[in-house]
């Protein structure tokens, strides 16, 4: 067993040899000789029967966050959390797991997405698909009437994952939420607002919501001929539009889901209509719409939502379109999504979307799915799609090379000369007791210039710096990185001037 254990210290130690040749551009003749030698090891070593073999990697749709990409994550979050407390919102908390009973008829075919956990003998229990359905339960549990929520947590869908794209099984959701029986569109038009202001505030590129009412779809589902059982599985077809071509959506509800031609195209000149206002006025004066009550009720009052967002000032952001569907069941009324907009190939075209970063709507009857009694809660949300954002914001600062702080220290503490540990470790501990963010290198005496190194690499703008005339005159030479300028700063004064020089926040997005 000693035998095999040197021999494995020599495999490594060859191995380190093997990779540092050839980070020094060593000869081709080199590196063939030293690995031949590595393999002669190693053959000597045979097979590690007694180890057992695994592979070392995430399981199949998540990732792991490096410190650089937690940086860019907490800045993100930062400007969606503090926007949701700007409108006035509390945080809640909830179980990342329900019972399987809580989440199951909820997502209609995305149902089939849902993380089941393995029976344990007690309760068949699921993880959470998505943080409304367990808000709704929280609700209901909780006999609550009125809220308004914001909830930042992991969600896991079984889904095909497109980590390129920001699409993961385990994954973020922040969620915004308006509880409570409210004149009509007032809420809603604050969600929108709130949606905006944040994609706006994260500059990822220009970005257009779409707008829509269930009550429109369903309104021209009936108008158009569609079988009331076909309902939502034909709405989940029209959802797909923004992803293949109006004839691949036809195919589908007419071969698989057993739906006329002539229906499918009469729902073809509807759905491929989009608009403001004026689209809105139009299709109140349609014949055959005007006639249904449900689609007269959400075209009233989408036009009286689209009064409150120019208030708002964001009316140019909407574009009212009838073939979003948001293939969730919950939904009766208002619904949205916000796309990013592509630029045009060429001068004269409409942009481009190319992906959802945020989406919501109204849900005035999950609750009541709930409760004992039955009794509903009128609520209204959104969901910023967080991590295809953190993907555009991590490809851009990729693209300028631009370099992010992974720390938030304000001052290194250094020291110039020798035996000066004891007054390194008096000084941070002063400055550490006051507030600020510093550090100082693990070594008894290290040198000055690997200190001012370290400020330079890990973006640090301050070096306190000790020295033997400092101590005498009882003040601390503060260093600028940046312009590599020097001021002596009296000891009971440092805590302030730090303060003063770090105030400005620190931008990494």
């Amino acid at each position: 067993m000693a035998d095999r254990a040197a021999l494995e210290d020599l495999v490594r130690v060859q191995g380190e040899r093997v990779r540092g040749l050839k980070q020094q551009k060593a000869s081709a003749e080199q590196i063939e000789e030293e690995v031949a030698k590595l393999l002669k090891l190693k053959a000597q070593l045979g097979p590690d029967e007694g180890k057992p073999k695994f592979v070392l990697k995430t399981p199949k749709g998540t990732r792991d966050y490096s410190p650089r990409q937690m940086a860019v994550r907490e800045k993100v979050f930062d400007v969606i959390i503090s926007c949701f407390k700007r409108h006035g919102a509390e945080v809640i908390d909830t179980p990342v797991f329900e019972l399987k009973e809580t989440l199951t008829g909820k997502y209609g075919e995305d149902s089939k997405l849902i993380y089941d956990l393995k029976d344990q003998g007690g309760e068949l229990l699921s993880l959470r698909y998505d943080l409304t359905v367990p808000f709704a339960r929280y609700l209901a549990m909780n006999k609550l009437t009125n809220i308004k929520r914001y909830h930042i947590a992991k969600v896991y869908r079984r889904d095909n994952p497109a980590m390129t794209r920001g699409r993961y099984r385990e994954f973020y959701q922040c969620d915004f939420d308006i509880a409570g029986q409210f004149d009509p569109m007032i809420p809603d038009a604050e969600c929108l607002k709130i949606m905006c202001e944040i994609l706006s505030s994260l500059q990822i590129g220009d970005f257009l919501v779409k707008v829509n009412d269930r009550r429109i779809l369903d309104g021209m589902f009936a108008v158009c001929g569609v079988p009331d059982s076909k309902f939502r599985t034909i709405c989940s077809s029209v959802d797909k539009l923004d992803k293949v071509s109006w004839e691949e959506v036809k195919n589908e509800m007419v071969v698989e889901k057993g739906l006329a031609p002539e229906v499918a195209d009469r729902i073809g000149d509807y759905v491929q209509q989009h608009g403001g206002v004026s689209l809105v006025e139009q299709l109140l004066q349609d014949p055959k719409l005007s006639q249904n009550k449900q689609a007269l009720e959400g075209l009233g009052d989408l036009k009286l939502l689209f009064e409150y967002l120019t208030l708002f000032g964001i009316a140019d952001k909407i574009s009212f379109d009838l073939s979003l569907a948001r293939g969730l069941d919950y939904y009766t009324g208002v619904i949205y999504e916000a796309v990013l907009l592509q630029p045009p190939a060429r001068a004269g075209e409409e942009p481009l979307g190319v992906g959802s970063v945020a989406a919501g709507g109204r849900y005035d009857g999950l609750v009541g799915m709930f409760d004992p009694k039955g009794r509903k809660v009128p609520c209204v949300g959104l969901s910023i799609g967080v991590e295809r954002i953190f993907s555009i914001v991590e490809q851009r600062l990729e693209a300028l090379e631009e370099k992010v702080r992974t720390t938030e220290t304000q001052v290194l503490v250094a020291s110039a000369q020798k035996k000066l540990l004891e007054e390194r470790l008096k000084l941070i501990s002063e400055l550490w007791d006051a507030g600020i963010k510093a550090e100082l290198l693990y070594k008894k005496n290290p040198k000055l210039l690997n200190q001012l190194q370290y400020c330079e690499e890990a973006g640090i703008p301050l070096v306190a710096i000790i020295g033997e005339q400092e101590l005498k005159d009882g003040v601390i030479k503060l260093r600028s990185v940046a312009s590599r300028e020097e001021v002596d700063v009296r000891r009971e004064d440092l805590v302030e001037e730090i303060k003063r020089r770090t105030s400005q926040p620190l931008c990494i997005c």
